[in-house]
């Protein structure tokens, strides 16, 4: 399994998940940057994703639904800060009310790094997650989110090596 480290720092409201690959940081990019490969990976294998808008540039906005398994959806976005191909891109990611992507006030917005290296012939991810404040932090591992992420990570080796 690519995931090779998860951690999380509630004084530091930070939810940390690192993986190896064997393909190069530039394919790994490629996974993030099409909105067709991306859906591959984004949510579990129980809650695929379909990207309504992908933009990957400073002040884009891309915004999903996931699918769970009886049909129900659950809507997010990010709003991208900065782009560094094929190293890194900063964005907040938010959960959102409902089909007009509606950002929802009840949920925690986290901002985060997603970061590709060259490390053994292959790629060093390390996504880096940061809450505004711990009880954000705990909310999301209280609904899952290292299980989700650590699944939908896993996805991008099959995907690159195909």
């Amino acid at each position: 399994m690519p995931v090779t480290d998860v951690s999380h720092d509630l004084d530091a409201r930070t939810l940390t998940i690192v993986a190896d690959f064997a393909a190069p940081p530039k394919r790994i990019w490629e996974v993030y940057a099409d909105p067709r490969q991306l859906e591959r990976i984004w949510g579990p294998p129980s809650h695929p994703a379909t990207f309504v808008d992908h933009d990957l540039a400073p002040g884009g906005r891309m915004n999903y639904f996931m699918t769970g398994p009886e049909g129900e959806q659950y809507y997010g976005y990010w709003e991208v800060e900065s782009v560094d191909e094929p190293h890194s891109f900063a964005f907040d990611d938010g959960f959102a009310l409902d089909e007009e992507f509606t950002k929802n006030p009840d949920l925690p917005v986290s901002k985060n790094v997603f970061s590709f290296t060259d490390h053994e012939g292959g790629t060093r991810a390390t996504y880096v997650g940061i809450y505004a404040t711990a009880e954000g932090l705990q909310q999301v591992l209280d609904m899952g989110m290292v299980e989700g992420a650590s699944t939908a990570i896993n996805q991008i080796d099959e995907l690159v090596t195909a």
